[in-house]
């Protein structure tokens, strides 16, 4: 191993960094981690701090899960890979479906499509969104609805159902047949409406009237995070997505749940869509499914469209789709004992209940801190700060959250800066004393502004 004058002289040198100019990385080198353990990280000079980012919104089960470990290690001692195309599959995924459909099946899914992560599951539903309608012969429904604000990965489809400007502009033009609606985002919206319920309301409307303009016909999904994510985490009503749900329904549309971030305990249900109480068509999951300790995904499909392919025997229902590493054998092994110990904790308690503990000091940080315009979480370990340089006019700052970020990393927790917006997604493992780590390195961030 080079040594760590090495590292830092080559940092950020040849290496592009996913979510940031290679400038700026040159000019204001990012942080090299080298060694992490439950809940905290540690960098190359040995400073030790809270990873109150949880990886990326994905290590719920902290850094020192051995039994997803020792799933991993024995996994590459049997099969380290083998393709699961036609004609052959593996043990795990196997097994691994079947678990997931018990895990999934309160949300009304009951099969399994594997991925290698987000952006794949995301794709992934799109394009079988598409296809449901072709085998029904609704060939025409092949356009996508979605939320501003939202986010869904990166691929040039979930690029083009994304609703933020910054994963769009400099990869035009996009998909066709991708509109947006307002997201239920109390604190900016264009009704200028700060009550949740009214705005939820006003919200489907707008997406009644959307599908109406555009026409129902034409229209193969919705897709939507239970609770946006890298948007500011933005929790709607508990109105909102039953209300998706009753529209898209009624209107022949599929409800895709975008369960990167929620699915698996986050939001302190086992998945966005049962925080509501909504079953959709299809839930893009990937993310904490491993832990965050091997690329994996997977598409969870409803009974219905589980049987509109099962029961065509045509050409229309030949899956034309797939990656070099769905169902691989070893993140299908991760996944497992991931879910084992996912259920073994019960990990949505700590959720809610750290959760709870973070949010309300969070809040107590905005009543001290004229910067702090707004403070969204309340549904488990989702949460997020956002900064402005005026309170009264809601003036955001981009700036702010990079200095606050880099104070409260020195005074011991690690968050995550994303435009005007300060995001924490913690491991679901997260212990009290963590918490109050956390507001402590806010507090220092922001008392040093």
């Amino acid at each position: 191993m080079k040594d760590s004058n090495f590292l830092k002289e080559q940092n950020a040198r040849l290496l592009w960094h996913p979510m940031a100019s290679p400038t700026d990385c040159i000019e204001s080198p990012p942080v090299i981690v080298t060694a992490a353990e439950g809940s905290r990280i540690r960098d190359i000079d040995g400073h030790e701090a809270v990873d109150a980012v949880g990886g990326l919104w994905n290590v719920n089960l902290g850094y020192s899960c051995e039994p997803v470990k020792q799933a991993i290690a024995d996994q590459l001692g049997t099969l380290p890979y083998y393709s699961a195309f036609r004609g052959t599959t593996n043990d795990k995924i196997i097994e691994l479906a079947h678990e997931l459909a018990d895990f999934f099946g309160p949300d009304g899914m009951a099969r399994a499509f594997f991925t290698s992560g987000g952006s794949d599951s995301v794709e992934t539903a799109l394009r079988l969104a598409r296809q449901y309608h072709k085998i029904r012969g609704e060939a025409g429904r092949v356009k996508f609805l979605s939320l501003k604000k939202g986010y869904h990965g990166t691929h040039m489809g979930g690029a083009s159902v994304n609703g933020n400007a910054n994963f769009r502009t400099n990869y035009e033009p996009l998909l066709p047949g991708c509109h947006h609606i307002p997201a239920p985002y109390t604190y900016r919206n264009p009704f200028d409406e700060s009550d949740p319920e009214r705005l939820a309301n006003l919200c489907a409307a707008a997406l009644e009237d959307e599908i109406a303009f555009q026409g129902a016909g034409t229209i193969a999904a919705f897709i939507m995070e239970p609770i946006l994510g890298a948007g500011g985490v933005i929790p709607p009503h508990s109105s909102f997505m039953p209300m998706v749900r009753e529209i898209c329904h009624r209107h022949g549309i599929l409800l895709i749940s975008d369960e990167v971030i929620t699915g698996y305990g986050r939001t302190g249900a086992w998945s966005g869509a049962r925080l509501w109480g909504v079953r959709p068509d299809m839930m893009s999951t990937a993310k904490a499914i491993t832990n965050g300790y091997f690329p994996f995904g997977a598409v969870m499909i409803g009974e219905r469209m589980a049987d509109a392919f099962e029961n065509d025997k045509s050409p229309n229902a030949f899956i034309g789709h797939g990656y070099t590493y769905s169902g691989h054998p070893v993140g299908a092994a991760a996944a497992l004992a991931c879910l084992a110990e996912t259920r073994r904790l019960n990990v949505i308690e700590s959720a809610a209940a750290r959760g709870t503990e973070l949010f309300d000091g969070l809040l107590a940080l905005k009543d001290k801190h004229e910067q702090i315009g707004d403070v969204r979480g309340g549904h488990g370990l989702m949460l997020a700060i956002e900064c402005v340089s005026d309170r009264a006019t809601k003036t955001a700052d981009i700036d702010m959250p990079l200095k606050v970020q880099k104070v409260a990393y020195d005074n011991g927790a690690m968050v995550r800066a994303a435009g005007p917006n300060l995001l924490m997604s913690p491991p679901l493992v997260l212990t009290s004393e963590d918490v109050q780590i956390i507001i402590a390195a806010l507090d220092a961030g922001f008392s040093a502004l």
